[in-house]
């Protein structure tokens, strides 16, 4: 299956011809984001919580401490929906009404499990580190039982996605084409800086390639 179906948890009703269903785009941008937003509602209470993720094939993986809120509330079989958003400029149109943002977002839903066995949590929190950081795996201690056995590790196999996305400049109304206020875009980009060495380095070690040269 190279698309998600629609269904009436992810069609998009408002601006529909900006929505996508297929997986190469939702993935593309879900595997961009660094931060993803996951929404719960426990006792008629809505919450929504930051937190990271990483997607292997089918999957999100999620992970946090035992104590979790969220990761207990998934662990007892409840569903829950998933949102990240790139943003790429803020449009500015002639009039105020048409301003607006160009974004691509994702939103998924489904319900997650728990990962029980070592070996599997470790295989997750390898994928994980390398979504956030490709290569520190293989560069630093790795987690050590103890720490394994406090974390606890969901795979939500995604059911239903959809990616909304906005690109280009304003549209405004005919008549305000013709009128003096500048229009256009302002692009936005998120931009990494030079590593900045811990002040607890016991001596000069060289900041690692895949460190120095870091991009999305």
């Amino acid at each position: 299956m190279s698309a998600f179906p629609k269904t009436s948890r992810n069609r998009v009703k408002r601006l529909p011809e900006r929505a996508a269903y297929d997986k190469e785009t939702i993935y593309k941008i879900l595997d961009q984001a660094l931060i993803c937003h996951v929404g719960i509602a426990q006792e008629n209470q809505p919450f929504v919580i930051p937190t990271i993720h990483a997607r292997r094939g089918d999957a999100l993986l999620l992970h946090g401490a035992t104590t979790s809120r969220l990761l207990q509330h998934i662990q007892a079989g409840n569903p829950i929906c998933v949102a990240t958003t790139l943003l790429d400029g803020l449009v500015v149109a002639r009039g105020i009404f048409h301003n607006s943002m160009n974004y691509r977002s994702v939103v998924l839903f489904g319900v997650g499990r728990v990962l029980e066995e070592p070996q599997a949590k470790y295989d997750a929190l390898f994928a994980l580190s390398e979504h956030i950081m490709p290569g520190r795996w293989d560069d630093a201690r790795l987690p050590s039982k103890k720490e394994l056995k406090a974390t606890t590790i969901i795979e939500m196999p995604i059911e239903v996605a959809t990616a909304k996305l906005r690109v280009g400049g304003p549209k405004d109304d005919a008549e305000d084409y013709e009128k003096d206020w500048w229009a256009g875009v302002i692009p936005i980009q998120q931009k990494f800086l030079a590593p900045q060495p811990d002040v607890k380095l016991h001596r000069e070690i060289p900041v690692p390639s895949y460190l120095k040269n870091y991009k999305r």
